[in-house]
């Protein structure tokens, strides 16, 4: 829930501006100081051609660029990433990647099919199928327990600032299996904070085996599929799931909860993975 902005307090996130606004609250008229979440351009370059260009919040770009290429199987490892060099400009900003130049000549193949499209609903799909895309074989969660779970969501509020000064936020975290958060972004996109999560997971060489993924919004199809194609065997989401990413965690091996708050949740898929009795 957005707190009320107390003009005395200038530690403002970065990516957050106050604007002088009329409230109406409780029939009573005044000017107060709002917070707004800033939102931009963000075009991802890879070896000098732009692949896409999406609205974000302009905080933590190197992870966000990162993190989308590998949820997106535009590179298989961190590795074929060479360099990262974000340009901002007057129009938005640029993020340049170079890559491997396999990645990048399939890169180029999947813009080739793209060619002469009026747009499409999924980045760089043209057709059925690949929307699903292949996914590695996830092993079993080991050491997942509800008592991980409600530590993590106990604790996700406090490392929300955006969230908490503009209501405008979504946050993904990493977090340990005994529910202790590692890294948590924010992101006026829901699939742009779990992209810098995955980014900075990416960044720091952690194993996917070793927690589980938590996201402030409800669980997609495609949120569930950048968790299960960076290896990640436990997904938890604060709203709800979709069919179509229940069928996805099930087919993957992934065990996937939601309506997570507080003390409360429903596990949807490999539920004989949770220890229920530790908490």
């Amino acid at each position: 829930m957005k707190t009320p902005h107390d003009p005395a307090d200038d530690a403002l996130p970065a990516p957050a501006h106050a604007r002088r606004v009329l409230r109406m609250r409780a029939g009573a008229l005044g000017q107060v100081d709002d917070v707004l979440i800033d939102e931009v351009p963000i075009a991802l370059v890879y070896n000098g051609i732009s692949h896409a260009v999406m609205m974000a919040t302009p905080a933590d770009l190197e992870e966000f660029a990162l993190g989308f290429s590998l949820s997106e199987g535009l590179i298989a490892d961190p590795g074929q990433c060479y360099g990262i060099e974000v340009e901002r400009g007057a129009g938005g900003i640029a993020v340049h990647l170079e890559i491997a130049s396999g990645a990048f000549m399939a890169l180029k193949e999947r813009r080739r099919n793209l060619a002469g499209r009026t747009g499409c609903g999924l980045c760089g799909v043209d057709s059925l199928d690949q929307v699903c895309r292949t996914l590695p074989a996830l092993p079993p969660a080991r050491g997942f327990t509800a008592s991980g779970v409600r530590r993590a969501l106990a604790a996700i509020g406090d490392h929300q600032p955006l969230t908490h000064r503009t209501g405008a936020a979504h946050a993904a975290a990493w977090c340990g299996m005994d529910g202790v958060l590692r890294i948590v972004r924010e992101d006026v996109g829901r699939h742009n904070a779990l992209d810098k999560v995955i980014g900075a997971m990416a960044r720091g060489r952690v194993r996917p085996a070793d927690g589980f993924l938590l996201i402030t919004s409800r669980v997609s199809f495609e949120m569930a599929q950048k968790a299960a194609a960076t290896g990640v065997a436990v997904l938890v989401g604060m709203s709800a799931p979709t069919l179509a990413a229940v069928d996805l965690a099930d087919r993957a091996g992934m065990t996937l909860l939601a309506f997570a708050r507080g003390n409360d949740f429903v596990c949807y898929t490999h539920a004989d993975r949770l220890d229920v009795g530790a908490g």
